[in-house]
């Protein structure tokens, strides 16, 4: 993995619109170092993506940023895994991020990380379906499952006005086509900065047929 330095310097060059001050930066900085120390432990990303945390893992969930309105309060992260983005986004301290992680050696990364970096969350190491969150502003979910999936795993603690930020892949189209057979959508894709197939699917409003609301 990168050395933090060199972690530091790519967030002092991230453009504004980032939100990445020095405090921040050097949060994120720490908390990569907190994560190669854990990777030699259990197996937290990919073998093959160590080498590149930075652009696969940290610039991916930097890019959600600026898609949270200044109105945003509670983030809720679904699978957050090694921290992506959910941890990263709990760095800004701008939010109330709540961390829901099943895998009880994952969740005691995160919150092993939380201390080490100075910030508040709250990690639920719970199954999705289970847990009792508060009403999110923002619900994200990285590499965890087809939109159908998301939208069903996270209806408890969607309301009106709730944004998703998923980051999804090439098969984005495919998913939404599923999707499509049970919610009504409106949403927009934003291309990815990290992934030239990627984007980011950005839901505003999801109503699932017959169901007469809408989240």
């Amino acid at each position: 993995m990168k050395h933090p330095d060199d972690i530091a310097a790519k967030c002092a060059a991230l453009d504004p619109r980032y939100g990445v001050d020095a405090a921040v930066a050097e949060r994120i900085a720490r908390f990569a170092a907190h994560l190669a120390k854990w990777q030699k432990a259990i197996n937290l990303i990919g073998r093959s993506t160590e080498a590149k945390v930075w652009e696969r893992h940290i610039l991916d969930s930097l890019q959600l940023v600026p898609l949270i309105s200044a109105e945003s309060r509670v983030i809720v992260d679904l699978g957050s895994g090694a921290g992506f983005p959910g941890m990263i986004l709990a760095l800004f301290g701008r939010w109330e991020v709540h961390l829901v992680e099943s895998d009880t050696r994952k969740a005691v990364f995160l919150r092993d990380s939380a201390r080490a970096c100075g910030v508040a969350v709250e990690v639920m190491a719970r199954r999705i379906e289970t847990v009792e969150a508060p009403k999110a502003d923002v619900v994200t979910a990285r590499a965890l499952a087809p939109v159908a999936e998301l939208l069903r795993l996270s209806a408890g603690i969607r309301r009106s006005g709730t944004i998703c930020l998923f980051p999804k892949g090439r098969g984005v189209q495919a998913e939404l086509t599923d999707a499509e057979k049970t919610w009504t959508l409106r949403f927009d894709t934003i291309p990815s900065i990290t992934d030239p197939h990627g984007v980011i699917l950005k839901i505003d409003e999801a109503r699932e047929h017959g169901s007469g609301s809408t989240a």
